[in-house]
C-alpha cells in the first residue's frame, strides 16, 4: 500500500527545530512526509537537515523544478498538510489567501485535511487581527491547534508556546484516521472532565477513585482533531496536557465544579467523564491523623459532594446545550445505567462496567451509550479513542 502522504510546512519561529521531532515520528510510523519551509525557517533550520531527516530534495521556490509544477501537485496529491510552527505571519498570509512562496501555494491547491499549530508570542496570538485569521482558518475548515502554556523565547512566559510534537502527532494520526470527512467539531466549544477527584482526610490521606483520565484525554485530543476548541477539566491525572485543549487542573469535587460551571458557560457540549467522588470527608484534620498502640480508628463521618452532572444538566447555559455522563457499574450494568439517564437528565450516559484489571488505567474500554430518545449504541471492547469517536458521533448528529 502506498504511504499516506503528508506536507510539513515549517514557517520562521524558533520553534522550527521542534518539528525536526514531528518529521521524525511522521516518518517511522510510516507517512512519507515532503517538508516545506518559508524561506525565513531556512533561518532556523537548514535545507540540508530537512532533506536528510524526508529523504526528500527540499525548496521555497516555485521556480525549482517548474516542469514537475510544484506549487500545485505539492498539494493535489497530499493526504494531509501540517504546519508546525505556524507563525502570526503564516496565519495571516493562510487566512487572506496569499500565494507568494511555495508553501502558501500548497495550502491554496490542497483539497486534504490541514492542520496549523501556532506558536508566537502571548501578545501575538491574543491580537484581534490574529484571532479573527484563526477564526476564518476555522470556519473553512482547517483545525487550528491551541498553542500551549510555557516558557517562550527569552524571559517571556505565556499562551504561545509551540505544543509538544508528539501531541501535534496524534493530532495528525487521528485527522488522517478521519480521511476526506470534514472537521465536523469546528467552531464548537467542548468542555470535558477527567480524571478522579480526590478528597483530603488530613495532610496525607484523601479519599479517591482508581480513575486514570485516559477516556477524558482521549475525547479531548479527539475533539481537537474534529476542530473543537477544548476545554479539558482534570483532576489528578498526572498525563501530560493534550495538545490544543486549554487544560484547567483541579483537585477536589468542589474544585472541579467550580471549573466545569464556569467553562460550561459558553459551551456547546459538556461531557462530564471526571470519576467525581460521591462522598468527602465531613472534617479536615489539619494534623496527621496518628495511630494509637491499642485504639481502633475513630469512624470517618462523610457528607455528599455536589451531583456537577445533574446540575449541569438542570441549568444549562442554552437549552441547545448538549449534556454527556459517564456512569461506571460494577453490576447490573445496564439497568443501572438506564435509571442514572432518567435521574440525572442528561443526553447521553456512557455506561460502562469497572473492577480489577476493567477499564480504570487501561489504554482500551468497552460500552454503550444510552440516549433521552431511548436509543443504545454499543461500543465493543477497543481502544479509548474509538468510544471516543463514537461519542463525537453521537454529539455532532444532535448538534446539526
Amino acid at each position: 500500500m502506498d504511504k499516506p502522504k503528508v506536507v510539513l510546512g515549517v514557517s520562521g519561529g524558533i520553534a522550527a527545530y521542534k518539528a525536526c521531532e514531528l518529521l521524525r515520528r511522521l516518518t517511522e510510523s510510516g507517512h512519507d512526509v515532503r517538508v516545506v519551509p518559508t524561506e525565513s525557517a531556512l533561518h532556523f533550520v537548514g535545507a540540508a537537515t530537512w532533506s536528510a531527516l524526508s529523504g526528500h530534495p527540499v525548496s521555497t521556490e516555485v521556480w525549482n523544478d517548474v516542469h514537475e509544477v510544484p506549487h500545485v501537485r505539492i498539494g493535489q496529491h497530499a493526504d494531509l498538510v501540517v504546519v508546525a510552527p505556524a507563525t502570526a505571519d503564516m496565519l495571516a498570509r493562510a487566512a487572506h489567501g496569499l500565494a507568494d512562496d511555495l508553501l502558501t501555494n500548497t495550502l491554496l491547491t490542497a483539497r486534504c485535511p490541514v492542520v496549523f499549530a501556532p506558536a508566537m508570542h502571548t501578545e501575538m496570538w491574543e491580537h484581534p487581527a490574529t484571532q479573527e485569521n484563526v477564526a476564518t482558518l476555522r470556519r473553512r475548515g482547517a483545525v487550528v491547534i491551541e498553542p500551549a502554556v510555557g516558557r517562550l523565547t527569552g524571559v517571556d512566559t505565556g499562551k504561545g508556546r509551540l505544543p509538544d510534537p508528539g501531541e501535534i502527532f496524534e493530532v495528525c494520526r487521528r485527522v488522517l484516521a478521519r480521511g476526506a470527512a470534514a472537521p465536523d467539531l469546528v467552531g464548537r466549544h467542548v468542555v470535558i472532565s477527567a480524571g478522579g477527584t480526590r478528597e483530603p482526610l488530613d495532610p496525607v490521606r484523601y479519599l479517591g477513585n482508581r480513575s486514570s483520565g485516559k477516556q477524558g484525554y482521549a475525547l479531548a485530543r479527539t475533539a481537537v482533531a474534529r476542530g473543537a476548541r477544548v476545554t479539558l477539566v482534570e483532576a489528578n491525572t498526572g498525563l501530560p496536557d493534550p495538545s490544543g485543549a486549554d487544560v484547567v487542573h483541579t483537585g477536589t469535587a468542589v474544585q472541579l465544579r467550580e471549573a466545569v460551571l464556569k467553562a460550561a458557560a459558553d459551551a456547546d457540549v459538556v461531557v462530564m467523564a471526571a470519576a467525581v467522588a460521591d462522598f468527602r470527608p465531613a472534617q479536615y484534620v489539619t494534623g496527621k491523623i496518628k495511630k494509637k498502640d491499642g485504639q481502633e480508628p475513630a469512624p470517618v463521618a462523610l457528607v455528599r459532594n455536589p451531583d456537577i452532572l445533574a446540575e449541569v444538566s438542570a441549568e444549562r447555559a442554552t437549552p441547545a446545550q448538549i449534556v454527556v455522563g459517564f456512569a461506571a457499574e460494577t453490576d447490573d450494568v445496564l439497568a443501572n445505567g438506564r435509571e442514572k439517564l432518567r435521574r440525572k437528565g442528561c443526553d447521553l450516559l456512557v455506561v460502562n462496567e469497572v473492577g480489577e484489571r476493567k477499564t480504570f488505567g487501561s489504554e482500551e474500554n468497552e460500552a454503550v451509550v444510552l440516549a433521552a430518545d431511548g436509543t443504545e449504541t454499543p461500543v465493543p471492547y477497543g481502544p479509548k479513542e474509538a468510544l471516543a469517536d463514537t461519542v463525537w458521533d453521537l454529539v455532532s448528529a444532535r448538534l446539526g
